[in-house]
């Protein structure tokens, strides 16, 4: 496994731990007895989260491959 694979591990990791906690969280609104408008509320801000999630991980991997390192690094 060469450096950049293995800093791309966790990323990819959280992001997909991520997407199986709304995928949850959505299920469950689905199944339990309320309106129909907040199910929909619910769906959409999921929707826009998972959405937001799955394009910080393609802009992180991005800065990985380009041998950018975090502003942090340089602190």
């Amino acid at each position: 496994m060469t450096k950049h694979q293995k800093k791309m591990v966790a990323p990819i990791i959280v992001t997909c731990l991520l997407s199986a906690y709304l995928l949850a969280y959505v299920y469950v609104a689905v199944t339990v007895p309320m309106t129909v408008i907040l199910k929909v509320l619910i769906g959409l801000a999921s929707a826009a989260l998972f959405g937001t999630s799955i394009y910080v991980l393609i802009q992180r991997i991005k800065e990985i491959r380009s041998s950018e390192e975090d502003d942090l690094s340089q602190y």
